[in-house]
C-alpha cells in the first residue's frame, strides 16, 4: 500500500514539474511575409505586417523583431478586422503585445470562443498625445482550456487614436502581463519619485510660481474631481527646497467669470494694490477668469483678475472689482506679471491670439494700460518674461522672452517696449516639454533664475493621478559661437535625494564597439553623469532602463527616444547627464546646451544601465550613477 501511494505521489509530482514546465505555444508573431491563415477585412491592416512606423505615425516601440499588426495603415481613417485561424486553447494564459487607441469595440483585440467575444482588450490611448509603445497584456484563460477559438483583431475607429498594434501573441503557463500597484498614495507603480504631480486627478501647466519667506509656492492647472482636463482651479503646493512637496488646499476656483485658467504670482513688496492688512507681505494671483468654459459663467469672456492672500498663500480672496483687464481678443489669457524696478511699475505680458502676446503696465496690479504687442514666431500660450546676466560678462545683462513651448527670444526691454536680438531658439528638443514658467521673487543672495514645464503628454495607466512636472531646473545665459544661448540643468537641491555610500564611479573605460553593462547597478530612480572622449566610434552613450540616449559622431546629434538636439563637442568631449525618475528621462548634454524632455514607460523589470560604442572607439573619462530616493512619504488609502 505505501509503496503504491508512493507512486502515485510521485506521478502526480512529476505531472505538476511537466505542467510548470511546458513550453509557450505561439499563436502569431507576425515575422513572415503575410498574415498567412490570418483573413484580413477592409483596409487597415493593409495586405501583410507593418514593419514598425508607417507614415506619418508616432515611433511604434515595444514590439519583438521585425513584423507586428499596426492598422495605422493609410492612417486613422481606415477601417477593418484581422482574424486568426482556429485554435484550442490548452495553457492557462494568452499573453501578446498591445498598443494603439484605448476604444472598446472598436479599436481591440477579442478572443472569440462560439462565436462570441468571451475576453478583450484595447491599447491604453484615447487622448492627444500618449505612447505608440507595445505593452504586455495576458488573459486568464484557465476556464476555456480546452475550447476551440479565434483572436479578432478590430480597427473601426477613425478619430485620433482609431488604430490598434498587437505583437508576439502566445499560450502560456505563465503571465507576461506587470502587476499595477496602487494602494500606496504616492508610491504607485507609475508615481514619479521626485517629479511633482498632484495627489490624485489631473494637473497641467504650472501656474503662480513664486518664493516668499522660505516656501517654493507651486499653483497649477488642476481638475480636483476628474482624472482628464476640464473644471480648471488652481491646485497649490509649497516645498522649502524645490524637491519635498505638500500638497494644500486648492487656492482658486472656478466662478461666474469662469474656470481658473493660468497665470503667475508675485509679492506685493510695497504694497502697490494696497490689500496688505498686517505685517505679512501680500501675495497676489493674477489669472484668466476662462468664461464660456463652465454653465456658470455661459455667456462671459475671457478676462484678467486678481486674488490676493495675507496668510502665506494658505487662503485667498479674489478682488471685488475683477476683472482687472477687460477681454482684448478671442481667448487671450495666461497673464505673466512682473516687477520693473528702475521705471517702477508692474508689467503684464499676456497672450492674445495665434503668435500675438501684449505687454501691459500698471502702478498697482488693479489698473492696467497696453504698451505694445509683439509676433513670437512658433509660440503660443504661456508668456514668461525675465531680465538675466550673461555668464562671463558680470555687468552685461538680457531680457529673455518665452512662450508655452519655451521658445525664446533674448532682447532689451525698457520698461515700454521689448526689442528681440534674433528668432526664437528652441530651449528643450524633447516630447514632453510645455507652459514653461520661472519663479518669481527668489531673493538676490540666491539669484537663480528657476524653471518649471508641464512634462504634457506622459501616459500613467491605471494610476489615480494624471500627468507632472519637470525637475527644476537653472536656466543660464551663455556666449555661444552660434550667439546667446540658455543653459538649462537640473537645480543643486536634487543632491538631497542621494545616498553618497551607494554611488558608483567609474573612469577611463576604453570601449571599442561593444557594450558594458555596469555590475551591481540596478533600480528605477537614478542621476547619471557621463563624460566621453570621441576617438573612432561613429555613436555611443548610455542603455538605460531599455531606453538608448545616444551620442552621433558625424550627425553632431544627440538622441534619446527617437527626439534629436544638436550639440556639439567641446575639446573633443561630451557630456550627457540623465535624471532617470519612474516615467521619465531627462537628458542634459553639455552643462544643458542641449536638453530632451521625455516621458516613458519602462518595463518593470528593466533596472539595468550600460555604456556602448558602435563603428569604433570611445574613451569613457568618467561616469558617475547616483541611486536616488523617493521624494514622497508614502500614504496609505
Amino acid at each position: 500500500m505505501q509503496k503504491r501511494l508512493f507512486s502515485l505521489l510521485l506521478c502526480l509530482a512529476c505531472s505538476f514539474a511537466l505542467a510548470a514546465d511546458r513550453s509557450d505555444i505561439l499563436i502569431a508573431n507576425f515575422e513572415g511575409a503575410d498574415y498567412g491563415g490570418w483573413v484580413a477585412t477592409g483596409e487597415a491592416f493593409g495586405t501583410r505586417p507593418a514593419q514598425g512606423t508607417l507614415p506619418g505615425q508616432m515611433a511604434v516601440t515595444g514590439y519583438l523583431g521585425h513584423g507586428l499588426v499596426n492598422s495605422f495603415y493609410k492612417g486613422d481613417d481606415t477601417t477593418g478586422t484581422l482574424t486568426s485561424p482556429t485554435f484550442r486553447i490548452t495553457r492557462k494564459y494568452i499573453n501578446f503585445l498591445i498598443g494603439g487607441g484605448k476604444f472598446p469595440g472598436l479599436t481591440c483585440i477579442n478572443l472569440l470562443v462560439d462565436g462570441s467575444v468571451v475576453r478583450t482588450a484595447t491599447g491604453p490611448n484615447d487622448k492627444p498625445g500618449g505612447t505608440e509603445r507595445l505593452n504586455w497584456y495576458s488573459w486568464d484563460v484557465a476556464n476555456l482550456q480546452g475550447k476551440q477559438a479565434r483572436i479578432e483583431i478590430v480597427d473601426k475607429a477613425k478619430n485620433g487614436w482609431g488604430h490598434i498594434n498587437v505583437d508576439e501573441i502566445a499560450q502560456s503557463d505563465g503571465k507576461r502581463m506587470e502587476e499595477i500597484r496602487a494602494d500606496v498614495i504616492y508610491h504607485e507603480t507609475y508615481r514619479p519619485q521626485f517629479h511633482f504631480t498632484s495627489r490624485t486627478n489631473w494637473l497641467n501647466d504650472p501656474n503662480g510660481l513664486v518664493f516668499y519667506k522660505g516656501e517654493y509656492h507651486l499653483f497649477f492647472q488642476h481638475n480636483p474631481s476628474g482624472i482628464d482636463w476640464g473644471n480648471m482651479t488652481w491646485g497649490h503646493a509649497v516645498s522649502r527646497d524645490l524637491v519635498h512637496w505638500e500638497q494644500l488646499p486648492n487656492a482658486l476656483e472656478p466662478d461666474r467669470l469662469g474656470t481658473m485658467f493660468s497665470g503667475s504670482a508675485i509679492v506685493d513688496l510695497d504694497n502697490t494694490a494696497g490689500f496688505q492688512m498686517g505685517k505679512e507681505k501680500t501675495l497676489v494671483a493674477i489669472y484668466t477668469a476662462a468664461g464660456g468654459t463652465s454653465d456658470a459663467s455661459k455667456g462671459q469672456p475671457f478676462t484678467q483678475c486678481i486674488a490676493y492672500s495675507s496668510d502665506k498663500g494658505r487662503t485667498w480672496t479674489k478682488y471685488d472689482q475683477n476683472p482687472v483687464l477687460a477681454h482684448i481678443v478671442a481667448e487671450n489669457r495666461d497673464p505673466k506679471v512682473i516687477w520693473h524696478a528702475s521705471t517702477k511699475q508692474w508689467i503684464m505680458v499676456l497672450y492674445l491670439d495665434k503668435e500675438e502676446y501684449g505687454f501691459f503696465a500698471s502702478p498697482d496690479l488693479k489698473h492696467w494700460t497696453h504698451l505694445h504687442d509683439i509676433t513670437v514666431p512658433g509660440c503660443t500660450e504661456c508668456p514668461d518674461l525675465f531680465e538675466l546676466g550673461v555668464e562671463g560678462s558680470p555687468t552685461t545683462k538680457k531680457w529673455v522672452l518665452t512662450g508655452a513651448n519655451g521658445h525664446y527670444l533674448v532682447g532689451t526691454f525698457d520698461g515700454r517696449h521689448f526689442t528681440p536680438e534674433g528668432e526664437p531658439h528652441p530651449a528643450d528638443y524633447g516630447a514632453n516639454y510645455y507652459a514653461v514658467q520661472s519663479y518669481s521673487d527668489i531673493p538676490a543672495s540666491d539669484g537663480r533664475r528657476i524653471q518649471v514645464a508641464w512634462m504634457s503628454g506622459g501616459s500613467y495607466p491605471q494610476m489615480p493621478f494624471n500627468q507632472q512636472m519637470s525637475f527644476p531646473c537653472e536656466l543660464t545665459l551663455r556666449h555661444t559661437d552660434e550667439g546667446l544661448r540658455l543653459y538649462r540643468y537640473p537645480i543643486r537641491e536634487i543632491t538631497s535625494l542621494v545616498s553618497p555610500s551607494k554611488e558608483r564611479k567609474w573612469q577611463e573605460i576604453d570601449l571599442r564597439a561593444s557594450s558594458l553593462p555596469l555590475k551591481g547597478v540596478s533600480g528605477e530612480l537614478w542621476d547619471i553623469e557621463s563624460e566621453f572622449e570621441i576617438e573612432d566610434a561613429t555613436e555611443f552613450g548610455l542603455n538605460v532602463r531599455g531606453e538608448t540616449i545616444s551620442y552621433d559622431v558625424h550627425a553632431n546629434t544627440l538622441t534619446c527616444l527617437v527626439r534629436s538636439a544638436p550639440l556639439k563637442p567641446e575639446g573633443n568631449r561630451v557630456r550627457i547627464r540623465v535624471l532617470v525618475d519612474t516615467t521619465t528621462l531627462e537628458t542634459f548634454g553639455n552643462g544643458g546646451r542641449a536638453v530632451l524632455t521625455n516621458c516613458f514607460l519602462p518595463r518593470q523589470n528593466e533596472k539595468s544601465v550600460s555604456v556602448f560604442a558602435k563603428g569604433g572607439s570611445v574613451r569613457v573619462v568618467s561616469l558617475r550613477v547616483s541611486p536616488l530616493r523617493s521624494a514622497w512619504k508614502p500614504v496609505r488609502q
